[in-house]
């Protein structure tokens, strides 16, 4: 019988997800399916499990990655310290009612990826945002002995507004993550983080989390001023694995 996974999220015409474990099961003879599931809230996801009996693992994006965690039966250590939540498995018992389990692989991928780059290079970072992802970079980041702060339009604990990024600052903090939607297809692909780019230097990496499209209007204007650039696509990638090998352990 086919097995099903997918992807909960809204919107998701960004998601590249579907085409790529789509063409994995094709290629490798997985007799399986993956499904986007674009959802306008978290309360769906009971529905989507009741009509889809075979689904047997799904990630989660934009804006449920932390609203998902109130629906599932466990969450992995790792997960619970970031507060966020991007697969999930599901196992039934005899009586077909499902079980979830939720993982984080962001930190994963985004770890794996980043580690070549920032090797005795950055030792501070601004992390743009404070949502899902931004956990998972927070996360990393501590692994990897890396001081950070988040930006943010509203400040708060350990939080600055983009205002306050002051000379000194962006000085200091040459390692720079987006981890807000802006620059995304379906999110505003004209938009960026209101950061002070002209302010950045060849010292500077900026990192977007978005993948598509994978040179962002973010990651245009840091090269424009010198700054060293890395797109998403990776840490998409690498998670993605991640998440495969989550679903069949």
């Amino acid at each position: 019988m086919k097995k099903e996974f997918g992807i909960i999220g809204y919107p998701l015409g960004q998601s590249a997800s579907p085409a790529f474990f789509n063409k994995k099961f094709k290629d490798e003879g997985i007799d399986a399916e993956y499904r986007p599931f674009e959802i306008s809230e978290i309360t769906e996801l009971p529905h989507i499990l009741s009509e889809h009996s075979e689904l047997v693992g799904f990630n989660v994006t934009i804006p449920y990655k932390q609203q998902v965690m109130n629906c599932l039966d466990e969450i992995s250590d790792e997960a619970k310290a970031i507060q966020a939540v991007n697969v999930v498995k599901v196992t039934r018992d005899v009586n077909g009612i499902p079980h979830l389990t939720g993982y984080n692989s962001d930190v994963i991928g985004f770890t794996r990826s980043l580690e070549p780059l920032t090797k005795g290079v950055h030792s501070k970072a601004l992390i743009l945002g404070t949502g899902g992802v931004s956990k998972a970079v927070s996360y990393s980041l501590r692994t990897l002995g890396i001081e950070h702060l988040f930006v943010s339009r509203n400040t708060g604990e350990n939080i600055l507004t983009y205002k306050e990024l002051t000379a000194e600052i962006m000085r200091e903090h040459t390692l720079i993550v987006n981890c807000t939607p802006l620059g995304m297809v379906g999110h505003g692909i004209d938009m960026c983080p209101d950061i002070p780019y002209e302010m950045l230097t060849s010292k500077h990496l900026l990192y977007d989390v978005v993948y598509n499209p994978e040179n962002t209007l973010f990651l245009q204007k840091g090269a424009e001023n010198g700054a060293m650039t890395k797109s998403g696509y990776e840490m998409w990638y690498l998670q993605a694995l991640a998440s495969w090998e989550i679903w069949n352990k």
